[in-house]
């Protein structure tokens, strides 16, 4: 029977995702409606996301640093942080976070127009609920995610400086020589770009999955919350170590 479910859960959010794409049409409401997701799920996750970028940042250095002056090699600290946070750490958390953040809003908001039956209500004036609910906030989660990776990074490596520079006490010069001989734009930058658009996507596709099929009673868009971030986070880190292996083998 739970096999069962599973399978015909797969299938369901299959074709939800199927009915997401569709309803995807470049209209003006569309589009009011994207830019302004864009800003509630998007510009509104910078502060946490900067927060976390820039301890993150301290964190890889401090550790870097304590493991690489053994061997004489405290200047490559900025190579391991560059190469770390593009390729792993950056895409990930930040979607973690955003899924925290952004994920969460999604599924409790649809959660609750299916409690307060807006949702049957939209189907009722002939206006397709998927379009005008989820579709915007989709494409506005894929756009943002790559975005806020950005900015994750940048706080990242800035913590990283002035933690190398002012408190450890190295050069400056060799430690953005180091990241800039280490960090490729096309195999590394690129590739963080590549894994936030797809986390961005499973975000918004699980969040507003689980949210759209919520039980109509509070307690179901609670369950459905805590159900959107759990089974989201979980799909990214597979996705990573997925993306990992085909894109650095």
């Amino acid at each position: 029977m739970a096999l069962a479910a599973t399978i015909r859960t797969l299938g369901q959010a299959g074709l939800f995702s199927l009915a997401v794409l569709r309803a995807s049409r470049p209209t003006a409401d569309f589009l009011r409606e994207l830019v302004r997701e864009i800003y509630k799920i998007g510009a509104r996750s910078l502060p946490i996301i900067a927060v976390g970028g820039a301890f993150v940042g301290l964190s890889v250095t401090l550790l870097g640093y304590n493991a690489l002056v053994t061997y004489g090699a405290s200047n490559q600290v900025s190579a391991l942080l560059g190469l770390g946070l593009y390729r792993e750490l950056a895409p990930v958390l930040t979607g973690l976070l955003f899924i925290g953040r952004a994920g969460s809003s999604i599924a409790a908001e649809l959660g609750l127009m299916r409690a307060t039956d807006q949702i049957t209500a939209l189907g009722l004036m002939g206006i397709d609920p998927v379009s005008k609910a989820v579709a915007p906030r989709f494409w506005a989660a894929v756009l943002s995610v790559p975005l806020l990776t950005g900015f994750f990074c940048a706080f990242g490596i800035l913590a990283s400086y002035f933690e190398a520079v002012y408190v450890i006490g190295l050069e400056a010069g060799p430690f953005w020589q180091g990241m800039r001989d280490a960090v490729d734009l096309r195999d590394d930058f690129m590739v963080a770009l590549y894994k936030s658009a797809v986390f961005g996507a499973i975000a918004a596709l699980v969040s507003a999955f689980v949210g759209f099929h919520a039980e109509p009673t509070i307690e179901g868009t609670s369950i459905a919350t805590t159900r959107a971030v759990v089974n989201a986070s979980l799909l990214v880190l597979m996705f990573n170590f997925v993306l990992s292996a085909l894109m650095f083998r």
